[in-house]
């Protein structure tokens, strides 16, 4: 009888770790059902106290992925703003001219279904869950006792360099931590850290000469950060850079930064169904291009304070980044990288060091891919301290432990991720408004992302 219980259990708890949640359910219930009395059945009746939560936020993500894809099928994309995409998607005739619907030109639906079939599920070079390390480039390095705001120098990033791999037991991606001035190419740059960190690196190619961009292909451990598209429409300046990385066959980190309300939905469901989509377009265009090329999602929502700036100090940003990192986790299987752990402060301190080690650590709970910008970084991303790195990594050595220690942080925590039934109505008044401050759909949730940490802070008490 115990055996039979201890399988139910077994089974619950695969199905837990392959985030299906219905089938968990089951095998929960038919412990307290029929050995209601053994100790696996004290296990089931706490895990179904969240079961119906974490049902219920997957069938969210599931909306969004579909959502996002009718974004691109329904709404559209303004391509027409770009000649170059233009040609090439019309010559892959992938575009619907037939649809009534769209507001800019749409793409067939089972077009983008077989390019995100060609989308491999895994990465090489994968530094496995919860990889946290740099990134961001910050254009200013914080260097004690001094004000100047400028770039670092070739000495100083090769000093940077060494003190990450120093750090590499909990540095597991190498990013670009932080601009360099005219004494460094950006090629140099990643010949430096190819040398002092042997794990997963990132960098933007953009700056690289086209004999440069062999450097990268055939790396499994180097990723390109390139992006292509805003606000449903192209990027000028992305459009040639974009196109040469994705012919260059190189790892492709696709990056879409919206931040909600700003350049983006205001609601935490409509900013990820956009910033989906737009990503999810990025692998339509590089599948096109290159069939096979291996793609990371690199959606990246942001959360903006009362004065409309990014807000890396915002309790939502680390939230509303774990549920990108579940949606693709649980739903799209796609990898993925998010960004957190970082603070507004812009000056190194106790403060600073504790805001981004809170931040890491709601992460960790809920769980991501690979996150960027979580060591160093402060002032929302503006500047990089070598000092606070440091700080960062000896806190992140004592959460990691901690982290371990604790059972329950293994099992899958509810995020109570907040519903918004009108989130393709506002997708869709956006793009015909063309600027998210206009929308009606934000100004009736300018509150979306407070009541959301209000919500989870009363349910993980109660």
């Amino acid at each position: 009888m115990n055996d039979q219980a201890k399988d139910f259990l077994t089974s619950a708890k695969k199905n837990e770790a392959d985030y299906n949640f219905i089938s968990a359910k089951e095998s929960y219930l038919n412990i307290i059902t029929y050995f209601k009395d053994s100790q696996e059945a004290s296990i089931a009746r706490k895990r179904l106290q969240v079961m119906d939560e974490l049902i219920k936020e997957k069938a969210i993500y599931e909306r969004i992925d579909e959502n996002a894809k009718k974004v691109l099928t329904d709404i559209g994309v303004n391509i027409a703003a770009s000649p170059r995409l233009m040609d090439i998607l019309m010559e892959a005739d992938a575009v619907n001219f037939e649809s009534d619907t769209a507001v800019s030109l749409p793409l067939k639906r089972d077009y983008l279904e077989a390019c995100l079939e060609k989308v491999e599920r895994s990465m090489p070079g994968d530094p496995g869950r919860n990889a946290f390390g740099t990134g961001a480039t910050p254009p200013f390095l914080k260097r004690p006792g001094q004000d100047d705001l400028r770039a670092a120098t070739r000495e100083e990033f090769q000093r940077i360099a060494a003190t990450v791999s120093e750090n590499s037991d909990v540095v597991k991606i190498f990013s670009l931590p932080v601009a360099v001035d005219k004494s460094l190419t950006g090629y140099e740059a990643a010949q430096c850290m190819d040398v002092m960190f042997k794990g997963l690196k990132m960098t933007a190619a953009k700056s690289f000469s086209d004999d440069e961009m062999s450097f990268l292909k055939g790396k499994d451990n180097w990723l390109d950060g390139t992006s292509l598209i805003t606000s449903l429409s192209p990027m000028d300046s992305m459009v040639e850079p974009f196109i040469r990385s994705v012919k260059a066959g190189v790892n492709l980190l696709l990056l879409d930064l919206t931040i909600a309300g700003a350049s983006g939905p205001a609601s935490p469901e409509a900013l990820l169904t956009q910033i989906h989509a737009q990503v999810m377009f990025m692998m339509v265009m590089a599948q096109t291009l290159n069939p096979g090329v291996p793609c990371i999602h690199g959606g990246i929502p942001g959360v903006a304070d009362t004065g409309g700036d990014l807000s890396y100090s915002s309790k939502s940003q680390p939230l509303i980044n774990a549920a990108m990192a579940r949606l693709n986790q649980w739903v799209t299987k796609f990898p993925s990288a998010q960004s957190g752990g970082s603070t507004s402060i812009t000056e190194v301190g106790d403060e600073a060091v504790l805001e981004s080690a809170q931040s890491r650590d709601t992460l960790r709970k809920y769980s991501v891919h690979i996150l960027r910008h979580a060591m160093g970084a402060l002032g929302s991303l503006n500047f990089f301290s070598e000092e606070k790195f440091v700080n960062d990594c000896i806190v992140e050595r004592k959460s990691i432990n901690a982290f371990a220690d604790d059972q329950e942080n293994f099992r899958t925590r509810p995020l109570y991720f907040p519903e918004d039934r009108y989130a393709m109505a506002g997708i869709r008044e956006i793009a015909e408004k063309g600027n998210p401050k206009y929308a009606d759909h934000t100004l009736k949730n300018v509150e979306a992302f407070m009541k959301w940490e209000k919500s989870i802070w009363g349910k993980e008490l109660s």
